[in-house]
């Protein structure tokens, strides 16, 4: 998810034997940063996750402490500049964070300042950091271990800010858990925890709308959402109103506008967009008929690894099929 600003590159159309060498076309410019609809998005999400942060300390009621959003926001610069360094020399390339000074390093950082703060602000470990640091890393980490060649080129296929709240859970589930839901409102009146959700809301949607494009699959996993409690329903007895009444929390919200949409771990067509939120649905669907807790993250947490293998799947099945037409040219010539 990481905001790059590639150079203009030059194109040259073949040219006949014998023929004179046009000169080369150039391709259409890179867009300013500040136009950059990539760049637009992060530094918007950057700003309004920051900005509720401070609203949720000083009005809303957050149990964390306060300097628990300082440190897991440097944590989360360090580990990734370390690993984006050591990338870079392994690969033997230019850092991404260098050559366009302190705007190319704030750039770079955007992605990583959201994991840290979303983070922080989703996971409750009583008074012990330990466990919210180590999701942090976990979640920058990720982008550069967990890999796949997606559309030509290899990417991260984990959404950063939610594996590394799985992998919290997963570890320290006896005595860590998610964020209790009333710190989003706990020291407001009811009037005002209705207009806090419409707000978040309202700018998630016009977030996605505008700049993410991610509307389909956000209608795929509500859509889907809403099927599986009514399926639920009818098979296990299970009370509709319980069910459906998730969907009215400002943490229901918030992870429908903020942590399932996020742009560099999900598809771009919109029939796979609305594909992928409705699978999230279903694997909630399944894995809260079984009695698995913390089951929003864990959803999306498995839908993004199937994904992931997925494409590896299809890498090593192309790779074949190349082998073997190569082969079976040698053979006829």
């Amino acid at each position: 998810m990481t905001t790059t600003i590639d150079p203009p590159r030059t194109t040259t159309a073949p040219v006949p034997v014998g023929a004179s060498t046009p000169a080369p076309t150039p391709a259409p410019a890179a867009p300013a940063p500040g136009k950059d609809p990539r760049y637009i998005a992060l530094r918007n999400f950057a700003l309004s996750i920051s900005v509720f942060n401070v609203l949720g300390y000083w009005l809303l009621g957050f149990e964390q402490p306060y300097l628990w959003p300082v440190l897991a926001v440097l944590t989360a610069y360090v580990t990734e500049l370390s690993f984006e360094a050591l990338s870079a020399w392994a690969t033997e390339r230019p850092a991404r964070f260098r050559g366009r000074g302190a705007r190319g390093v704030y750039e770079f950082l955007l992605p990583a300042h959201i994991t840290a703060v979303a983070v922080n602000m989703l996971l409750f470990a009583n008074n012990q950091i330990w466990p919210v640091l180590l999701g942090v890393v976990a979640g920058v980490t990720a982008k550069h271990v967990l890999q796949a060649p997606i559309a030509g080129r290899m990417r991260h296929y984990m959404n950063p800010s939610n594996f590394g709240i799985s992998v919290s859970l997963l570890l320290f589930g006896s005595w860590v858990s998610v964020a209790p839901p009333y710190q989003f409102s706990e020291s407001v009146n009811s009037l005002f925890g209705i207009a806090i959700c419409l707000v978040i809301a309202t700018a998630g949607t016009t977030l996605n709308a505008a700049l993410t494009r991610k509307i389909p699959l956000i209608a795929g996993w509500l859509g889907g959402f809403v099927i599986q409690a009514v399926v639920r329903h009818w098979l296990m007895d299970v009370s509709l109103t319980s069910a459906l009444s998730v969907m009215t929390g400002i943490a229901f919200v918030l992870f429908t506008n903020y942590m399932i949409s996020d742009p560099g771990t999900t598809p771009f067509p919109a029939r796979a967009q609305f594909v992928f939120g409705a699978s999230v649905a279903v694997v909630y669907g399944l894995l809260i008929a079984v009695n698995v807790v913390y089951t929003l993250f864990f959803a999306v947490t498995v839908v993004c690894l199937l994904r992931g293998l997925g494409w590896w799947v299809h890498h090593a099945v192309t790779l074949y099929r190349s082998r073997r037409f190569f082969e079976r040219s040698e053979v006829l010539s």
